[in-house]
């Protein structure tokens, strides 16, 4: 088993029946960012310490028999503008550079509450302002496929840092694409969904208890390897928790979330109407791409080493 190249829902599987424990799949994943993060420069803020404490816990709650997450000791990162309890977040402004939020943003929360290990955030543009993931603090991502070449912005560190291994999922936001279209440079699965679905408290600095900025076309959604991955995430990030009033009527009491197997059919039927040189995506198969990065990836990482 490829750890660092195998999706969310394959490394829960393997976890939960043992096969491997989350402290393995950690430290793949953190030598995986130590033998390629200096050329893409995707992962920033990393927590290593607090990390293996975490994963140390899912393993040892395994062994006593308690009851297992979807992401149960299955490690992560998250896009640098989410608020972390103990983690900076400074959505790449330098006003925000020593920011630590005093709690974790609902999203955050419940990927935790679900088995997840949290281990960095990644890069973004300056303030989640601009089409490719450059800032002062942290300097530009480059995209895995050519170190010359953008990863995309804002979310290009999450797009980035899952195709060249180095995490299994990501969260990022989108208004104009900002998920998308890392998504698309780096050849991975990006999901923007409906407006007011997944709640947007907690994902921008806000010092001082400020009025939330952004309210309007700017969505959550996850970045994975494959359909499944994004409809399992979006299961467990979406939905109600009293903390955003923004959320829809439809997402309030009563709101009945979908199974995942549903959005993962929902985004097939999408994606097999998208014209893709003429050729229909197989039910059931990833993409040509993903498994193209796999093989490209170890080239090229070797190439940016010597």
């Amino acid at each position: 088993m490829d750890l660092v190249f195998s999706s969310t829902i394959e490394l829960a599987t393997a976890i939960a029946a043992r096969k491997i424990s989350a402290v393995e799949a950690l430290d793949a994943h953190l030598a995986q960012i130590d033998a390629h993060n200096d050329a893409v420069n995707a992962v920033i803020s990393l927590d290593r310490e607090g990390a293996r404490e975490c994963a140390k816990k899912t393993d040892a709650a395994q062994a006593r028999g308690e009851a297992l997450g979807p992401l149960h000791g299955v490690p992560f990162t998250l896009k640098d503008m989410h608020d972390t309890s103990g983690m900076k977040t400074t959505v790449g402004f330098p006003p925000f550079a020593d920011y630590v939020a005093k709690q974790d943003s609902p999203v955050v929360a419940r990927l935790r509450a679900a088995g997840g290990v949290l281990m960095a955030k990644t890069n973004v543009a300056t303030m989640l302002s601009d089409w490719q993931s450059n800032n002062p603090l942290f300097g530009r991502t480059s995209n895995p496929w050519n170190l010359q070449r953008t990863a995309g912005g804002s979310s290009g560190g999450a797009a980035a840092a899952l195709c060249s291994g180095m995490t299994p999922f990501d969260v990022g936001t989108d208004m104009q694409d900002s998920i998308r279209l890392p998504a698309s440079f780096c050849g991975v699965y990006g999901l923007k969904p409906t407006e007011h679905r997944v709640s947007l408290a907690g994902v921008f600095p806000d010092p001082g208890g400020t009025a939330r900025s952004v309210r309007l076309m700017s969505c959550l959604g996850p970045l994975a390897r494959s359909v499944e991955d994004l409809a399992l995430i979006y299961q467990i990030i979406a939905g109600p928790n009293g903390s955003d009033t923004d959320l829809a009527a439809g997402a309030g009491r009563g709101y009945a979330k979908p199974r995942p197997q549903d959005i993962a059919h929902c985004l097939r039927a999408v994606l097999s109407r998208v014209s893709s040189g003429g050729r229909r995506q197989r039910r059931g198969r990833k993409s040509r791409k993903a498994v193209t990065i796999r093989r490209s990836g170890r080239r090229r990482s070797k190439t940016a080493e010597t």
